[in-house]
């Protein structure tokens, strides 16, 4: 079986330190344990990358050709604004993959999953269409036993993992045609983290979206702030893109990596080990990203409207990769 990484390696080097040489700081969310290591020992799981929904089942590796040899040059093509299609891909399309492929990201697509069928079972129980719930489940409708937690739908993560590995293209040209605000960090006090989730999430413009933070380097991320109208809409030569170059200040960076911090799913990564680093990461150590699913009413149904959001959640302490 392939140990497969769900953040590049090629990422996660780019948050190397200095003064350690191919190696780089981290700190766990649960229990804030602090430690050194390299890029090939993090954010692997085995056979990560292969999902047996799919015909082709380490079909998303293909697409990772496109992306990973193009990382580092599309960083440099970034900061001097000079980016071309291939750089645009090969930024958006890591920054897809991570949200499509890694734990965190099936954890956050598996619960709208859920909800769709906790509602679907209660409009066939409406209808007559399920039989009673065995009494061995303590009585009541099969709805009064979803919302009370004694029954549970259980989701194969590689379920969403599938959806998100076919729609994946789509999701990238979507953010590709969207604004980017290009951060600039040059305060070497305070440079960006990274994380085994490098999708940090804040609350968009319009109510219910989401903007991406995706951290690149110490000194670079970029906020990607979708436009709605490209949805569906496939445009691999990225024409719609708009950029705003921003200096970041103390008050934006600190909110970046407050964000990157709360999207961690377990563990936080630095290039420099300053003093503060600790109890920042402390300080929003008990958050996630949760998704938030509304049940509304629709003719004779529901209408589902799913977001995201970070949010408290009790931690448990995480094995040691």
């Amino acid at each position: 079986m392939a140990l497969d990484h769900y953040v590049s390696q090629v990422h996660l080097k780019n948050f190397y330190a200095p003064e350690l040489g191919e190696r780089m700081y981290a700190i766990r969310k649960a229990g804030l344990k602090t430690y050194q290591c390299d890029s090939y020992s993090q954010c692997r799981i085995e056979d990560g990358s292969t999902n047996p929904y799919l015909q082709e089942p380490r079909i998303i590796e293909e697409f990772l050709r496109d992306v990973e040899p193009r990382y580092n040059a599309a960083l440099e093509k970034l900061r001097a604004g000079q980016l071309d299609a291939a750089s645009i891909f090969a930024i958006a399309g890591f920054a897809a993959y991570v949200e499509s492929c890694s734990p965190a990201g099936m954890r956050i697509h598996s619960l709208p999953l859920r909800k769709t069928l906790e509602v679907t079972a209660e409009l066939l129980e409406m209808d007559g269409h399920l039989p009673p719930p065995p009494p061995e489940l303590g009585g009541g409708s099969l709805s009064e036993l979803l919302n009370s937690g004694r029954v549970q739908f259980a989701i194969d993560p590689k379920y969403p993992q599938s959806i998100g590995i076919q729609t994946i293209i789509k999701r990238l040209s979507l953010w590709g045609n969207s604004w980017w605000d290009i951060l600039i960090n040059n305060d070497e006090n305070r440079p960006f983290f990274t994380s085994d989730y490098p999708v940090a999430i804040e609350p968009g413009e319009r109510p219910g979206t989401v903007n991406r933070l995706v951290p690149l380097a110490p000194n670079l991320a970029i906020r990607i702030r979708p436009d709605l109208d490209e949805r569906g809409i496939v445009d691999l030569e990225f024409r719609n893109l708009r950029i705003r170059r921003v200096r970041a200040t103390k008050q934006q960076i600190s909110a970046v990596n407050t964000a990157i911090v709360q999207g961690a799913e377990t563990t936080v990564y630095y290039s420099s080990a300053r003093p503060w680093i600790p109890s920042f990461v402390e300080k929003y150590a008990d958050f996630h990203i949760e998704p938030k699913t509304m049940k509304v009413p629709f003719v004779n149904g529901y209408m589902l409207m799913s977001t995201m959001a970070a949010g408290r959640k009790p931690l448990t302490p995480a094995p040691v990769a």
